[in-house]
């Protein structure tokens, strides 16, 4: 497996393997263990970087290659300088984080997995060099973003901002896969590499706005752009790491970066230059202004992070207004603002993860980041000050700290935009806007290190506040100081990492980094500069005397409003839908679900017009086959005049077993074992919950209301039928069953077609079956063992849950014929299902059977002996049963990676084994060994559930 893959794969790996390294040393932090991952990955990417000659490095790896859609990745400047990032900042913060967040009283484990898991979802978007797999990680970071904000989810203000997050942020990343598609339809491919090398063929093309619009909306929301910032600040709520780790170096650089991608495809096109420019200076302009007026450190911070987003994208925006090889005279303009975001992108990721850590010690240390309760905190802890000041002045653009250079170039590239534009008011308003941005920068840079260290103490106590352990310490020590060698030294960096990236957006562009140096003498960016510190030192001194500066804006109409607004109304207007169709009766829910799909079904051949139902050709009916179908009408019709409970369930499973019948008669032996063993396990299932429940009332119904049912079932049912036999008679493609019966053998090694179907050729849909399942059987267990309100006070005139427990695992039957043949039969059973398991490749079987036959036999065992025998014979928790097979499966299905072929691809072979001669070895064994372990927890687990329910 080629080295790019395998540094993929390996934060995903770390995820899914830290529960169980975690419990191999359980004295030992979490953090620990999970830091191995981005110090790895680190330790990597400087590998190739090193080992590389400058060329891009590319590995691909078969997918869907049906569909053209493989694991393309794609490691030039411009992505090394994000996974750079992304693994050099992310070990930082989880070395933060291990000294930030107490493994006694926190979720550690679930931290760490879900920050591996966004860990590596960010070097997918990053490395991916195609458009399908690149939204696949960009979701991935959305899902994974929602659960480390989320992450203290018993704070209401933490799920709110959770929920903001995902739904702006997906909401832009579903247009963004419109824009992805239509894209591909015009350039007839969805690689960007290939997209990049048909610029110029693209231009022409009438769907190029239109992708481009719907990408432009999938990199504002992703990067907080105006008006999609709001997720932004409510996303504070998460752990200080998060908040340093997502929002200053990676999830919201993420529509940076693909901004920064696709500039050599987008270069020239007003669209996408004008947008990215506008958004950009407004997004500046905002956010510097209401970052001044929080009270809050981290909402402070928030502000100042989508302040300082809109001037990355601006810069990225004025970069990309000549396309590449344009004859411009200011065509050098748009390389000098491509390297100046390059450039403040870096600075910003040093000095704002700074930032958010030492915000977090003050919350640490004192309780609070309130900054009216803050003050006089530079006696207590100087270095924690000395780290806040630098990182504040990179961020205020003082010399000589590395946001100064980039700053500067800012400026430049401002100025640069106002030449090009010849001194037109649109050109004018660019360097204005950055120059009045640059001045509420400085201010807000100066509240935080003022505020928090400066001044008299206010109402924290001297004795409780002191200096933070080395390991709270030392990653903003690390940061700060880069800030200070961005500005010191920036050689060491540029020319080896920011020029390749800046040529990855700019091919031809000239080395822009060479004369970055503190003093250039008295230049127009250098006046700017000035007046911006003594502008902005006015106002960092006004700010708390004049109430402009500091006061909220109570506006009748805000975005966050809107939002608010919004949400309520689709929620409100949700429930009257759904109230209106769903009263509480299933008579009245299931008829409205019959009557559409049959209008659907009749709409369908209306508008198809030459489906037609031909009866010449098939099988004639036998006399078992008349005798099952008159039974299972009798069974069927029976159910409704039932009058018990336990009457309904037999007739019920009288209906199931007939079908067993005719799969049967049908020679369809995998069928029917499936149907018969799911039918005695849902069989037993309904006793369980009946058991609980008062007797069987007859209902009255009013005649109207019996005919109108019985035209629906009937419409219903001959829709189904009508359906059944068109599809029979009238076939416009062959059956695709002939390909399987040839190719089933020899392709995957099974002469079992049905198993073969279900493990190889349609492994996928396995695979996400058993995910729902196991989904499923969790949320049943979760509704049983959730407390409602008031349920404690009602249950305290009952059994207590220790009399339960010992009434109900002590059950058990007391018939000794039924113990003695248990005993026996189980046995059977358990061995018939390990049969079915292993030999499901080439006779009736599998592991999903062979589940089944597993749970019913524990299903008899719990019934002869009580469920206290069960936990005493198996004391495992089939919750992590059913987990761990899909992990088998999930496992099987990566393990074809290392041999370069597509997800879930199986291999078999043959081998002489000892006393058992020659056997076939195949891997799908392993697949199907995770669905009978998924199978056999999820069945058990739902058991035991409903069975344990008071």
């Amino acid at each position: 497996m080629p080295l790019l893959h395998v540094l993929l794969l390996l934060p995903f790996l770390l995820a899914a393997a830290l529960p169980w390294l975690s419990r191999l040393a359980p004295r030992l932090h979490a953090g620990w263990i999970a830091l191995a991952g981005p110090l790895l990955l680190l330790a990597g990417f400087l590998r190739l970087r090193t080992a590389g000659d400058g060329a891009p490095l590319s590995a691909s790896m078969p997918w869907m290659p049906s569909l053209g859609v493989n694991l393309e990745l794609r490691l030039d400047g411009l992505a090394m300088l994000f996974a750079l990032l992304i693994s050099g900042i992310g070990a930082l913060v989880v070395l933060y984080s291990i000294f930030y967040l107490d493994r006694r009283r926190e979720a550690v484990g679930r931290f760490y997995a879900c920050l591996l898991l966004f860990m590596g979802a960010m070097l997918g978007v990053v490395l991916s060099d195609h458009l399908i797999v690149l939204y696949g990680f960009w979701e991935l970071t959305s899902v994974s973003s929602f659960l480390l904000i989320a992450f203290w989810h018993r704070r209401q203000a933490s799920l709110d901002g959770a929920l903001k997050s995902l739904l702006v942020t997906g909401m832009g990343g579903l247009a963004m896969l419109a824009g992805f598609l239509l894209l591909g339809i015009a350039g007839d491919s969805l690689r960007v590499s290939e997209l990049i090398g048909s610029a110029e063929a693209l231009a022409a093309s009438p769907l190029l706005l239109p992708a481009m619009g719907l990408i432009l909306l999938g990199v504002f929301t992703k990067s907080a752009q105006f008006p999609f910032h709001i997720w932004l600040p409510d996303a504070m709520e998460a752990p200080t790491p998060v908040s340093a780790y997502l929002h200053s170096a990676t999830m919201v650089k993420a529509g940076l970066y693909l901004a920064a991608r696709l500039t050599p495809l987008f270069a020239g096109q007003q669209l996408w230059y004008g947008s990215l420019t506008a958004v950009g200076l407004a997004t500046l302009v905002y956010g510097s202004f209401r970052a001044i007026k929080q009270t809050d450190l981290k909402a402070l911070l928030a502000y100042s992070t989508i302040s300082q987003l809109g001037l990355v994208t601006a810069l990225i925006g004025l970069g990309s207004v000549y396309p590449a090889g344009s004859a411009s005279p200011y065509a050098a303009y748009g390389a000098a603002a491509a390297a100046a975001g390059l450039l403040h992108l870096l600075n910003h990721a040093a000095f704002k993860g700074a930032l958010f850590m030492t915000a977090g010690i003050v919350d640490h240390e004192t309780g609070t980041r309130d900054l009216r309760r803050l003050g006089g905190l530079i006696r207590f802890m100087p270095v924690t000050f000395a780290v806040s000041l630098a990182a504040s002045l990179s961020m205020a653009g003082v010399p000589p700290l590395g946001g100064f250079l980039s700053k500067e170039l800012f400026f430049g590239s401002a100025l640069n935009a106002y030449r090009a534009g010849e001194g037109s008011l649109a050109a004018l308003l660019v360097p204005a806007v950055a120059w009045t941005a640059s001045a509420f920068t400085f201010v807000y840079s100066g509240i935080f290190a003022w505020r928090t260290f400066g001044g008299p103490a206010r109402e924290t106590r001297e004795a409780a506040v002191h200096e933070p352990s080395w390991g709270l310490l030392a990653p903003p020590l690390v940061l700060a100081a880069a800030a200070l060698l961005l500005g010191l030294a920036p050689a060491l960096v540029a020319p080896g990492l920011l020029q390749p990236a800046l040529l990855s957006m700019h091919p031809a562009a000239p080395d822009a980094y060479g004369e970055l140096a503190l003093w250039h003498g008295v230049t127009p960016e250098l006046l700017l500069t000035a007046a911006v510190f003594a502008v902005g030192g006015l106002l960092l001194y006004a700010a708390p005397r004049w109430a402009p500066l500091h006061r909220t804006i109570r506006l009748p109409l805000s975005w966050n409003g809107m939002y608010e607004r919004l949400l309520r109304g689709l929620d409100a207007g949700s429930e009257k839908l759904t109230a209106a169709y769903m009263d509480g009766g299933m008579r009245r829910s299931a008829g409205y679900i019959f009557v559409v799909l049959a209008a659907f079904l009749a709409i369908a051949a209306a508008l198809a017009g030459d489906i037609s139902v031909v009866l010449s050709g098939m099988a004639p009916v036998t006399l078992f086959e008349g005798i099952a179908v008159l039974a299972l009408i009798a069974a069927t019709l029976a159910v409704p005049f039932a009058q018990s409970r336990m009457m309904a369930i037999i007739l019920t499973g009288t209906v199931g077993y007939m079908v067993v019948l005719f799969f049967v008669l049908f020679r369809a032996p995998d069928l029917a074992l499936t149907q018969m063993i799911v039918e005695t396990v849902s069989v037993t299932l309904f006793l369980l919950c009946f058991y609980h429940l008062p007797a069987l009332k007859r209902e009255r119904v009013a005649r109207r209301t019996k005919l109108a049912s019985g035209l629906i079932a009937g419409a219903a049912g001959l829709a189904m039928t009508l359906v059944a036999l068109g599809a029979l008679s009238d076939r416009k493609f062959g059956s695709i069953s002939d390909f399987y019966l040839r190719n089933s053998y020899e392709l995957a090694g099974g002469k079992n077609v049905v198993n073969v179907i279900l493990v190889d050729f349609r492994g996928f849909d396995t695979m996400l079956e058993i995910v729902v399942l196991g989904i499923a059987s969790y949320a049943i267990y979760a509704i049983i063992r959730l407390k409602w309100p008031g349920e404690a006070e009602e249950e305290g005139s009952g059994l207590r849950e220790s009399e339960f427990r010992l009434v109900y695992e002590d059950a058990r039957s007391n018939d000794v014929i039924l113990q003695t043949l248990a005993k026996v039969i189980l046995f059977l059973i358990l061995t018939f299902s390990l049969y079915l398991l292993f030999a499901g490749h080439h006779q009736p079987g599998g592991g999903f059977i062979g589940a089944l036959m597993t749970a019913s036999a524990l299903v008899l065992m719990s019934i002869a002996f009580g469920v206290r025998t069960i936990r005493k014979a198996l004391p495992v928790d089939f919750r992590i049963v059913s987990a761990c097979g899909i992990s088998l499966a999930l496992l099987t299905g990566i393990g074809s990676f290392a041999f370069g072929k597509p997800f879930l691809s199986h291999a078999f072979g043959y081998a002489q084994l000892p006393f058992f001669g020659q056997n076939e070895l195949a891997t799908a064994v392993l697949f199907d060994l995770g669905v009978y372990f998924n199978v056999v927890g999820i069945t058990m687990t739902i058991i035991l559930a409903i069975g344990r329910d008071k």
